[in-house]
């Protein structure tokens, strides 16, 4: 019998089935019908050919407003057929090549369907060689022919399997199949007025009413939606069955020391997220908890004082970051701010005090070596480094606590690998500074508590952004210039960042070519407008020992303007940068840019971030450096890039199985549907956390969490 998982050669015929599979990766029946259309044309209602764009593979409805042949060539041996269509509004022309006999099926005022990609010539929208397929009008209500509905699927095509074949595809599969197993209980389908399967790719694929069609897609909206949200509720419910050593709070430890010597006062967040995680750790579940914030919202800190909670409970905790530069960064960072409790068995530590290690892949043996000892026997409570944190020689004495910064850098078997072979289960606390909308967090990190920072400590400072477009306003650029050398006149100091190195034979693209190098624009600035400044250099390419030198001249004073890549973006606080200078800022997304611009303004001194760009005034590129100059609101900034963006950049490449999944539900613009899907998977899993009495959805979510692809599911 015919289902879902039939391969379509066996309906279809190989001949039929290689053009699907080429194009959309289709191989079975449930492939084809979960390839919906993209959008209905009603028998009555014309394509509005105004729209048309040139580039665009298009399938139109229109009527046939003039047909001609034209000769041409040597002795006019050869024809061009031209079609002229009309919506009623604009016209299109439809070009053949020594294909008179087009024109008998193509007759004054016939209504037809085209479909081909749009060109122009001679002024004149045209298809060429595009697919016709003639509309039959009749008013005889038991006609068989699909065209009879009055309403017409338009699906997503190409030139070699066209809108209407596919069409004729989904018609065979739809006569052919049997009974199907739905992945939505009866329960949950009742509780919404859904169609069960069968009828739901009916009612999208052969509808009657628009009604029809609607129903159908709410209710594939609806499933997409909660076959992902019940994938999160099983791990949230095995979550909770999982064991862990719970780290309470101790009197007089060095958490409560710390707390006391700090020289600031927590803001009314940082409390708040700090009482989440103290209640996290006492419980002898594992925590689980994601903890995003604005830039300089002070995520670092409350995560320093979880980690001296577990410290304080006889455990260890790691901090794991992606990049040896914000690695570094943090060492110096954590063992400034704990002064003497960070010195656990040197001199001058104070008593009770703990040992604080970096571990990177670039160290000297010697001090590697010291690193992987102390962390084995126990010396030290806290241990900060980067992949080199998670290979298997790297062993813990007792890890209590694992700390993921910028975890979305992390691949999921790298996230896990600490997790997996410790003998306790480790509480996990992953932060990002990159806001992610409400609705994306469910979507993609479902199985994690979400704590957020808004409020920014006191005394940080305003960051003023401007967009210079240096093709339009060269001055513009040359004043950005002096501006950098008043800052430093001043004694502050400022970055230059750059999208790419120079000289690596990758980056000898005509499209690279275009953009500044940091290393032209190091030499250029050396010897030009910044000329007799102390300029100095920072990318991925450096040593780590470099690296690490270049970022302690520039924190010490000795380095006025630091020209690098997106080693800056995160985790680098230099309290006496004021100026931000992004060189091609149209190469950056709107996080990564708000995240280059929190490394300003972190000081006694207000920010200055300069968006350089080439790109024309009206380009959607230049929509999004002017997003980012109207506000400094990180989560705002998130939600407007959120809708700038595709629905699978929004997602990510790490997120690519729930976005192969998702092909009618929206995570920016559906948060009632996932809230609603949310709900009924919690409540189908705590019924049955198996999934046993429910073997389709079961099913589905093996499928989603077994895909290659499925990445996107938070593992850590």
């Amino acid at each position: 019998m015919t289902d879902l998982t039939t391969k379509l050669v066996n309906i279809l015929g190989d001949k039929t089935t290689k053009p699907l599979t080429a194009a959309f990766g289709m191989v079975v029946v449930g492939d084809l019908l979960r390839h919906y259309p993209r959008r209905y044309a009603e028998l009555g209602r014309l394509t509005d050919l105004s729209k048309l764009e040139v580039g665009q593979h298009v399938t139109i409805m229109a009527r046939v407003a003039s047909v001609k042949n034209y000769s041409f060539g040597p002795g006019g041996k050869r024809i061009r057929s031209e079609a002229v269509v009309t919506d009623g509004t604009g016209h299109l022309t439809l070009t053949f090549f020594q294909q008179a006999w087009r024109l008998k099926a193509m007759t004054h005022g016939s209504l037809g369907l085209a479909a081909g990609v749009v060109s122009e010539f001679n002024g004149r929208l045209q298809l060429t060689h595009p697919d016709w397929e003639p509309i039959k009008e009749s008013d005889d209500p038991t006609e068989s022919s699909r065209l009879s509905r009055g309403i017409i699927p338009l699906y997503r095509a190409t030139a070699k399997m066209p809108s209407w074949r596919i069409a004729q595809c989904v018609e065979l599969c739809l006569d052919a199949i049997g009974p199907v197993g739905d992945p939505l209980p009866q329960e949950v389908r009742d509780a919404r007025g859904f169609f069960d399967m069968a009828g739901s790719f009916e009612a999208i694929h052969r509808p009657r009413t628009a009604k029809d069609w609607q129903a159908g897609r709410d209710r594939f909206r609806f499933e997409e939606a909660f076959v992902v949200q019940t994938v999160f509720a099983q791990r949230r419910n095995a979550l909770e069955n999982e064991r862990a050593v719970a780290r309470p709070v101790t009197d007089g430890g060095l958490r409560e020391r710390f707390e006391q010597q700090l020289p600031f006062t927590l803001t009314d967040g940082q409390r708040t997220v700090a009482g989440e995680i103290v209640d996290d750790l006492a419980r002898t579940h594992p925590m689980h908890r994601l903890l995003q914030g604005e830039v300089g919202s002070g995520k670092t800190i409350v995560a320093l004082i979880a980690m001296l909670q577990v410290v304080d409970a006889g455990a260890q905790a790691a901090l794991l970051a992606p990049t040896e530069v914000l690695a570094s960064q943090h060492f110096r960072a954590v063992t400034a701010m704990l002064g003497d409790l960070a010195q656990g068995g040197m001199l001058g530590g104070s008593d009770g005090a703990t040992r604080v290690r970096l571990l990177t892949g670039s160290m000297g043996a010697k001090a590697r070596n010291a690193s992987l000892l102390d962390a084995a026997s126990g010396e030290a409570g806290i241990v900060i480094g980067t992949h080199a944190l998670i290979q298997d020689h790297v062993q813990f004495a007792e890890l209590g606590l694992l700390v993921v910064d910028e975890q979305h850098r992390f691949g999921v078997e790298q996230r896990a690998a600490l997790v997996d072979r410790a003998d306790v289960r480790p509480h996990v606390l992953v932060m990002t500074a990159t806001p992610i909308p409400r609705t994306i967090a469910m979507t993609v990190f479902g199985d994690l508590e979400v704590s957020t920072l808004r409020e920014l400590p006191a005394g940080r400072q305003p960051i003023q952004t401007t967009v210079v477009p240096a093709a339009e306003k060269p001055a513009w650029l040359e004043r950005g210039w002096e501006r950098v050398r008043e800052e430093v006149g001043k004694g502050r100091q400022a970055y230059v960042v750059v999208s790419r190195i120079g000289d690596e034979p990758s980056e000898s693209t005509a499209s690279d070519n275009s953009t500044q190098s940091l290393v032209e624009l190091h030499e250029e600035l050396a010897g030009g407008a910044l000329h007799g400044l102390r300029l100095g250099t920072l990318h991925g390419r450096m040593g780590a020992d470099e690296k690490d030198a270049a970022m302690s001249a520039f924190a010490a004073g000795s380095i006025d303007v630091l020209v690098a890549t997106t080693v800056v973006e995160v985790g680098v606080d230099v309290p006496n940068a004021t100026v931000m200078v992004v060189m091609d800022a149209d190469r950056f997304g709107v996080s990564q840019l708000h995240q280059l611009r929190g490394r300003v303004g972190r000081g006694s001194e207000a920010g200055l971030c300069l968006l350089v760009t080439g790109t024309d005034g009206d380009s959607p590129a230049r929509e999004r450096l002017d997003a980012v100059a109207s506000t400094t609101d990180g989560f705002e900034l998130s939600r407007l890039d959120a809708e700038l963006r595709r629905e699978g950049d929004v997602l990510g490449a790490a997120q690519s199985g729930v976005r192969s999944s998702l092909r009618l539900l929206s995570v920016v613009k559906d948060g009632a549907v996932i809230d609603d899907a949310r709900a009924a998977a919690d409540e189908v899993v705590l019924a049955d956390p198996s999934l046993a009495g429910h073997p389709a959805l079961a099913a589905a979510v093996h499928e989603l969490e077994h895909s290659e692809q499925a990445d996107y599911l938070e593992r850590t």
